[in-house]
């Protein structure tokens, strides 16, 4: 079983970037595909970015795609999402969370471990 603590949220000017971080404990992260979701107010989870186990492929949605980047560093236990030229429309809690599985996925049904989120809002 693996613990993630979201960080690195807060309130930023639209253009602006911040860097996500979620660091693991109980096992490594390498073990598992590693994804970033969001919810915005009255809106349901959406995916935004996956990383597979071995860390060699990512996928984006296509509302973030060119500006976030999903990384990982192993010898921190900690998975990053790099996110610049931030819209008002990104605005939302973000999850980290992880598969038992080693193939990246865009579905949250796919991911067994959730941490709490941290709030992102962009200001225009």
């Amino acid at each position: 079983q693996v613990q993630l603590v979201e960080s690195g949220g807060g309130l930023v000017q639209a253009g602006g970037s911040l860097r996500l971080s979620c660091a693991a404990s109980g096992r490594t992260v390498s073990s598992y595909a590693m994804g970033w979701f969001r919810q915005a107010p009255g809106e349901e989870r959406e995916f935004v970015a996956t990383l597979n186990c071995g860390g060699s492929s990512t996928a984006y949605a296509d509302s973030v795609k060119g500006r976030f980047t999903i990384s990982r560093d192993n010898a921190k236990n900690t998975v990053y999402l790099q996110m610049n030229s931030l819209k008002p429309e990104d605005t939302a809690v973000y999850y980290c969370a992880a598969s038992r599985t080693c193939s990246r996925g865009s579905y949250a049904w796919r991911y067994d471990y959730w941490g709490q989120g941290t709030q992102v809002t962009v200001s225009s």
